[in-house]
């Protein structure tokens, strides 16, 4: 690991403390150079492969899901701190399973099922993009869903 503020590549890791939200471990290095003391963050990266509808194949990522969320919550009472709980919910349940490869239909299922109870708003915007909804009659019976 290369010190951000002298480019030295002599460090020392001083901490190093699992998240608990995620699969994550954080570290405090000091540069043995300079003395200078950061913050790293380690993901484990055993790639999922998302399955699209068209077939095509991509890895996981947790970037686009965060965009799409963020859409979805727009101009909703709904912190960041909540959207990625939601997100590292779902990547733990990825990496879980044996196989290592999801269906986006699948992805947005999960999304959906951990949405609902958190807000009713932010669901239907997610699920009439996701689902992909044709007219206002799949809008009304998703609605009649809910209640």
């Amino acid at each position: 690991m290369h010190c951000p503020k002298c480019g030295g590549a002599n460090t020392r890791v001083v901490d190093s403390r699992m998240q608990d939200s995620s699969n994550t471990i954080k570290r405090r290095r000091e540069c043995r150079g300079c003395g200078y003391r950061f913050t790293t963050f380690e993901r484990c990266e055993d790639p999922i492969e998302v399955v699209k509808s068209s077939g095509a194949t991509q890895p996981f990522d947790r970037n686009k899901l965060m965009v799409g969320l963020m859409r979805a919550t727009a101009k909703r009472d709904m912190d960041l701190a909540t959207l990625n709980a939601l997100i590292d919910d779902i990547e733990r349940e990825l990496r879980s399973r044996t196989r290592t490869s999801v269906t986006s239909h699948e992805i947005g299922d999960m999304v959906l099922m951990r949405l609902e109870p958190i807000d009713k708003v932010a669901y239907i915007r997610f699920a009439s993009v996701y689902r992909d909804f044709k007219d206002v009659d799949e809008f009304l019976s998703e609605l009649d869903k809910l209640r």
